[in-house]
């Protein structure tokens, strides 16, 4: 199996200055991804770009939607063959076959259904074609939406374990400061040790699609700690594919921690769907929360169980302060949990195999 790289291309990559779809833009990343074909490179491409090439509807047809979230829609049911149409014709220029994926939150909240995308994706890039995903827009409600389009590529680059996550946006990627001034730097390698997440946002690195900066960064570092690289970088510079795989100085790089599980990858998205809670102590807190320490949940760190769950549930941790800790997997139920609440010597009721600490 050759190298799989999940590249997400950002709205403001894929539209001219009046908000309609670039071609040339898109034409000149397609030549990149089928040169990264060439080489051996599995793609898979995340894509904005359907409401803004459903922006080229008449006025007179767009007239006839008074209701801007149905407005919205129209644009992006309708853009969105319109971009499948071009990425199509580009794609087989370069003599491949693309697909196309439209993916909601509600896929990767039940193992059932993310096993069933995860699936298909795997088989598409197994036969050669390149999936092309977006949020399906035209059915999304507010609760079930992503944050943008970088959380869906973070959440698909775990899906496939992918090797490199790319974020292209319209920025050279990410910076110390405010990009207009002049002592302000480009940071070339992240460290998390290093550089602090709001202090970077705050301190005016950009503001970019629906989530920002912020959300961007956030999806970086989680990619990263599962063991997927990032790059964060300009997707209109030239020759940007290429210098991102061969490791040149391109972008903001955010290097990948030691694989995770696939068990783990899925409960980093796993959270929105738990059927119960745990809130645990203050030494089960600070054991879980040690990166240097790998530990279980343990019955004697637990303080009170909160809802109903099965064996295999996926349940909600929580800190004495009412801190999301992360989730896991049940070993067992509600009533064998209460049962051993709080006792020494007992099983953990999450293995830490089948835990997730989020940052």
């Amino acid at each position: 199996m050759g190298k799989r790289i999940v590249v997400k291309i950002g709205s403001q990559v894929l539209c001219d200055t009046d908000g309609l779809l670039n071609l040339e833009v898109l034409a000149r990343l397609v030549e990149q991804f089928a040169a990264l074909n060439k080489t051996g490179w599995q793609v898979l491409l995340v894509t904005s770009g359907a409401v803004a090439a459903g922006n080229s509807l008449s006025a007179r047809q767009l007239q006839r939607v008074q209701d801007p979230v149905a407005r919205k829609q129209v644009m992006a049911a309708t853009g969105q063959v319109r971009l499948m149409e071009s990425y199509r014709a580009l794609f087989e220029q370069a003599g491949l076959v693309v697909a196309q994926v439209l993916a909601s939150k509600s896929d990767f909240q039940t193992r059932r259904h993310y096993l069933n995308m995860r699936g298909c994706i795997e088989a598409l890039l197994r036969a050669g074609i390149v999936p092309v995903v977006n949020e399906n827009d035209v059915v999304a409600i507010t609760e079930l939406m992503f944050t943008d389009n970088d959380e869906l590529a973070g959440l698909l680059a775990g899906m496939v374990n992918a090797d490199l996550l790319c974020l292209l946006s319209n920025v050279a990627g990410v910076y110390d400061g405010d990009p207009d001034r002049p002592a302000t730097q480009r940071i070339s390698r992240w460290d998390d040790d290093r550089y602090q997440l709001d202090d970077i946002v705050q301190r005016g690195a950009s503001a970019l699609g629906r989530g920002g900066m912020h959300n961007k960064l956030s999806v970086a570092r989680k990619a990263a700690r599962l063991g997927t690289e990032v790059v964060i970088a300009d997707g209109r510079a030239t020759d940007i594919m290429r210098k991102i795989v061969e490791g040149e100085d391109a972008g903001t790089r955010f290097p990948a921690a030691a694989g995770a599980s696939p068990a783990k990858r899925w409960l980093a998205v796993a959270d929105g769907h738990a059927t119960g809670s745990v809130t645990v102590n203050a030494g089960a807190e600070a054991a879980l929360l040690d990166r240097t320490r790998l530990t279980s949940l343990l019955p004697v760190g637990i303080e009170a169980v909160s809802g109903r769950f099965e064996r295999g549930d996926v349940i909600r941790i929580v800190g004495p302060s009412g801190r999301v800790l992360g989730c896991g997997r049940a070993r067992y139920g509600h009533e064998e949990a209460t049962r051993l609440l709080g006792q020494h010597g007992q099983k953990a009721l999450i293995h830490y195999d089948y835990l997730y600490v989020v940052d």
